[in-house]
């Protein structure tokens, strides 16, 4: 059944973490520009309040390290059957405090962006991230969630 929301961003996300916004240029001007009621509505940002989940992948494996094929791999076998709307992905160097003692490792990230109805969501991250660790002898895969206000 095909989806009625889009249920992830894929470049924009990086606008959105970088803090970016647009403006409609073509949006005509007010007659009485500057009055209370104009700057209250120019405070409020445009948007859908969708759920983003961010997951933080490890490379490090106990013998070698996952590569960006291998995690390419991932994201297209894995993650995006159950999110086919699109994602971001970006890399990164992290450092975290495992059982073995610090550690520092390339890391990937994927940003999903959900409508908040979404009931079936919370599962398919979930199953991602067990399938990671198995997958690639991972400790953990860090999961931080928040809500946006999102426009497309």
């Amino acid at each position: 059944m095909p989806r009625i929301l889009p249920r992830l961003l894929a470049g924009g996300a990086l606008i959105a973490t970088l803090g970016l916004t647009t403006a409609n240029a073509s949006a005509p001007a007010s007659p009485q520009a500057g009055s209370v009621s104009d700057t209250a509505a120019m405070q409020r940002a445009p948007g859908t309040t969708f759920l983003r989940t961010e997951l933080y992948f490890g490379s490090q494996k106990p013998k070698g390290q996952v590569t960006a094929s291998q995690f390419d791999w991932f994201v297209d076998k894995v993650v995006t059957p159950r999110f086919p709307d699109g994602l971001t992905q970006l890399t990164g160097k992290g450092q975290f405090l495992g059982s073995t003692g610090p550690i520092e490792e390339k890391s990937f990230v994927l940003v999903l962006l959900y409508p908040v109805n979404d009931k079936a969501a919370n599962q398919e991250i979930e199953e991602i991230r067990t399938s990671y660790k198995l997958l690639f002898q991972q400790e953990s895969v860090l999961r931080a969630d928040s809500r946006d206000l999102v426009s497309f």
